[in-house]
């Protein structure tokens, strides 16, 4: 069957699927978190051979620790699972009611957006995460992995189909592409898709973006900034950047350029030297390296996502040197202020544009699991629709339902009847 007869036949269980009541998507993720539980090994055996492919053709530490999907890992898969069975529901939420006239009633509900496909790479949790969210919110989903997790994909998706099968979803709710080739076809789509969201490089996202006509959500960087301010506890910022640097080191979360107050620098900078020496590689500004010893940084440097042991640094003279700094060469996605002043932190939240602004705590932060969404299936760094963890909230849409008594709009547009807006 050709990729479009297959996402045909996943579109044509849309219906079918926005339809089914709590008790059933439940009820399929609970047989998920079951399956994905009984057969721990052939998961793990898949990932291995997976692991051992990587290695051997010269992976990055980084991908490396994307692509392993240990018994931790796969537990915190089943915890988030269980969590998301007890979200509140999504679906078919009154969001208004509102009478324009005696018998004519207006009202807007939330529903699925449809037919979902997803690409993502070297991340096989990701595949949980996404088909779990999907099957909450009622959304089809079209599953593109990549290369590196074929096996574990494969294992994976199998278990996850059969389980939701079982509950009772339709069939052809899921799909999963392997091949590579498989991706252009997906995107040529247009019609029978009704979202993308890619999850991967820069350049993969930016090829997504370009090459469709179906919309996309996401982000195409994640050059996240700390900005230390001149009001700051030093003794909270070495922590603070050193895990939103080493934490998790390929996500899109992690910090990638420093900003210090050159107030504070004397003082700072020493210390966060010592915390990174031997495992993060600082790049300063001339500045910077007057004050520790440290590599060059360029121009370059401050527009990079490194997603590697590396961090940028830069001295600036005020709080609104640091925004204007953001604003120019972040990617819209997490900024973070380390300041005990509020009204600093205040002005910073509000003028950076950013779809995750914090004070005083890690980029890391920035996760649909974290802020208690149930994972995510992506980041966004639109401000349409959906921002920041695209969890269940950001996997709905709505329509209006309204309710007449044989009224017809002649009469309103003569003057025969009047609209008398009540909201109910």
């Amino acid at each position: 069957m050709s990729v479009l007869d297959s996402v045909k036949a996943v579109k044509k269980a849309e219906a079918g699927m926005a339809s089914q009541p709590e008790e059933v998507r439940n009820r399929a993720l609970e047989e998920i978190g079951r399956s994905l539980e009984e057969n721990q090994k052939l998961i793990f055996e898949a990932n291995a051979e997976d692991m051992e492919q990587a290695r051997k053709e010269g992976k990055a530490a980084p991908i490396l620790k994307r692509l392993e999907l240990n018994a931790d890992k796969l537990q915190v898969l089943v915890s988030g699972i269980q969590d998301l069975i007890h979200l509140p529901d999504p679906l078919f939420k009154t969001q208004l009611a509102r009478e324009l006239d005696k018998g004519l009633t207006l009202y807007r509900e939330s529903c699925p957006i449809g037919t979902i496909g997803i690409i993502f790479e070297a991340r096989p949790d990701a595949l949980v995460q996404i088909s779990t969210l999907c099957v909450k919110s009622g959304n089809c989903v079209i599953l593109k992995g990549g290369s590196e997790a074929a096996r574990t994909n494969r294992v994976l998706f199998q278990l996850i189909y059969q389980a939701v099968l079982k509950a009772g979803l339709p069939e052809n709710c899921l799909l999963q592409l392997e091949d590579r080739e498989e991706i252009a076809e997906l995107l040529k789509c247009s019609g029978y898709v009704d979202l993308l969201i890619p999850r991967g490089s820069n350049n993969f996202v930016r090829y997504i973006m370009e090459n469709t006509k179906i919309p996309v959500m996401g982000h195409a960087d994640g050059i996240c900034h700390i900005y230390v301010d001149r009001e700051a506890d030093l003794e909270k910022a070495v922590p603070i950047i050193f895990d939103a640097k080493t934490q998790y080191v390929a996500a899109c979360n992690t910090v990638e350029t420093l900003l210090v107050h050159r107030e504070i620098a004397a003082e700072l900078l020493p210390k966060l030297k010592e915390a990174m020496d031997g495992k993060v590689e600082i790049r300063g500004t001339e500045e910077v390296q007057r004050l520790i010893s440290c590599a060059a940084a360029t121009e370059e440097d401050f527009a990079k996502e490194y997603m590697d042991y590396i961090i940028s640094v830069k001295l600036v003279d005020s709080l609104e040197e640091a925004i204007e700094h953001i604003n120019t060469y972040g990617s819209h996605h997490t900024d973070c202020i380390i300041t005990e002043d509020a009204g600093a932190a205040e002005k910073f939240m509000r003028m950076v544009d950013s779809a995750g602004v914090y004070q005083n705590c890690s980029t890391r932060f920035a996760d649909g699991y974290r802020y208690g969404f149930g994972a995510e299936v992506g980041i966004s760094t639109s401000k349409i629709h959906a921002r920041g963890p695209v969890g269940l909230e950001g996997l709905v849409s709505y329509k209006y339902k309204l309710f007449g008594s044989g009224q017809i709009v002649g009469d309103y547009a003569s003057g025969k009847s009047q609209f008398h807006f009540r909201d109910l």
